[in-house]
């Protein structure tokens, strides 16, 4: 019986920081800024363990009937806790917050709910000592099981609706489990059974229809038909498509339409390659999506490509989908490309290698986990790996929508011992969208441009480099990375933003 509850004490540890991840990693899908989503639900559900921890002090008969019925009803709302979320968000995305938090609160209640009432059951059974040492012990290593499998099993395997699914199930079993552990002391068990039986059903009935419910959320999240939809450890990836269209969407944010990313990443890659002499080896950080590469390689001079991008998923469905290979010219595919998937500040922080020419085709700092791309820190250490005449080319958000960010970058690239050269170019998608080249010497505009191109112009070039009133240069801190300052001006920015 002890060994028995003793597992069950590591089933319930894991599935109860499993649900807290999953509220975590669902909220920052959803509103962006992982470290103020993670933070805030870390803390509500740590307050709301020590409120049901504090509760269990009331509960002094028919423990082992209140811990099967804390475990079932545990198992049903955590259980369904993610497709809750994603219901709320779509039908009333205003009130997404409080159903959050609400969640939270009455999962986390629940949660200290259980290691109070196992410890009185045991208490007869073992020697104060001992029966805290064992029971903590565990519930300490389920938390260790429950951080590795989230992200490197339950995630990529099952994506956040099946795993919130599958995690509640385990509850529930645990929950059917002690009814018969405990028989002999619930001899009239018959309702609680129900109960479990209950839950299991509907949990079951959840897993099961998982795909649908994400189906219909994404199909109500966005304007075209989605032909894609991915979890992944990192981000959220979905396709959309139209007559004439295809987009994609990264946690909910549009990274390119088909229509017209033509511009942006031919301005992102041109004018900066075009005006370096002899580029043979061109580093790509972000840009999994083979745009940028595209575009790189019209260059013949280039003979080696490196892309660096954190999500492997991203690069093996824009190299393998047909659709999706079309839209970069197959470049993914291309034998002077090499895709290295890793994070790309511990990448250039290992690696010895020198290169002529680095695209920069990062997401917007709209969080710390990508603002730390855009920071002094990052930028000295991207100069360390230019060769001699070499250049780097980032985006850097909208200089009219996020005029303080905009020339915030500008500034940190110049702190980070680069020479900036702003740039913009409208996207129609997008609105005017700016770009930063960072050099070692003086930048002269390029006479000639390779072949193919849509948009760009030796013509039309300098008016790039010209910025409205609206648009010019105001003072700005550099980025720092135990600051981070450029979130915040980001976010503060953007939020005043309805399009």
């Amino acid at each position: 019986m002890k060994l028995a509850l003793f597992i069950s004490v590591f089933v319930i540890a894991t599935c109860g920081l499993v649900y807290e991840l999953i509220a975590g990693t669902l909220a920052s899908y959803l509103l962006g800024d992982t470290v103020l989503q993670f933070s805030t639900v870390i803390g509500a559900y740590l307050f709301a363990m020590g409120v049901g921890s504090y509760l269990s002090r009331y509960i002094g008969k028919g423990l082992v009937a209140r811990f099967v019925q804390v475990e079932a009803l545990v198992g049903l709302v955590g259980g369904s806790s993610a497709t809750l979320l994603s219901v709320a968000f779509v039908e009333a995305a205003a009130g997404f917050r409080v159903a959050l938090y609400g969640l939270v609160f009455v999962v986390g209640t629940l949660v200290g709910l259980e290691i109070p009432l196992i410890i009185q059951i045991l208490k007869d059974r073992l020697s104060l000592k001992d029966l805290v040492a064992q029971v903590l012990a565990l519930d300490y290593i389920g938390a260790l099981a429950a951080s590795l499998l989230f992200p490197l099993v339950f995630m990529p395997k099952l994506g956040l609706l099946r795993t919130s699914f599958l995690i509640g199930l385990a509850n529930a079993l645990v929950a059917l489990w002690a009814l018969r552990i405990f028989k002999e002391e619930l001899p009239r068990s018959g309702w609680l059974k129900t109960q479990c039986l209950a839950v299991i059903g509907v949990l079951l009935l959840g897993f099961a229809g998982a795909s649908r419910v994400g189906a219909w959320a994404d199909a109500n999240l966005y304007a075209d038909d989605v032909i894609l939809a991915r979890s992944t450890p990192y981000q959220k990836i979905v396709v959309t498509r139209s007559r004439h269209d295809v987009r994609l969407f990264l946690n909910g944010h549009l990274q390119f339409s088909s229509l017209d990313e033509h511009r942006y990443h031919e301005s992102l890659v041109h004018p900066g390659l075009s005006a370096v002499r002899s580029p043979r080896e061109v580093l790509i950080l972000g840009g999994g999506d083979g745009l940028a590469a595209r575009e790189v390689l019209r260059h013949p001079a280039v003979e080696r490509v490196t892309l660096v991008d954190l999500d492997a998923e991203v690069t093996r469905l824009f190299a393998s989908n047909p659709a999706l290979a079309g839209l970069n010219e197959g470049s993914l595919r291309s034998a002077k490309l090499k895709v290295v998937n890793a994070d790309a500040f511990t990448w250039l922080d290992q690696d010895p290698s020198f290169f002529d020419f680095v695209v920069v085709d990062f997401p917007d700092p709209s969080n710390h986990a990508v603002g730390k791309l855009y920071t002094t820190a990052f930028y000295s250490l991207l100069k360390r790996h230019l060769r001699p005449g070499g250049m780097v080319a980032v985006q850097a958000t909208s200089p009219l929508f996020a005029r303080r960010s905009f020339w915030c970058i500008e500034a940190t690239m110049g702190a980070g011992g680069l020479h900036p050269v702003p740039y913009h170019v409208y996207v129609p998608s997008f609105g005017e969208w700016g770009f930063v080249l960072g050099t070692m010497g003086r930048y002269q505009l390029p006479e000639t441009l390779p072949a193919g191109l849509k948009f760009l112009t030796p013509e039309l070039l300098p008016s790039l480099f010209v910025f409205s009133k609206d648009m010019g240069r105001v003072p700005s801190e550099p980025n720092r990375l135990n600051t981070q300052t450029l979130v915040h001006l980001y976010d503060e920015e953007w939020e005043k933003i309805n399009f």
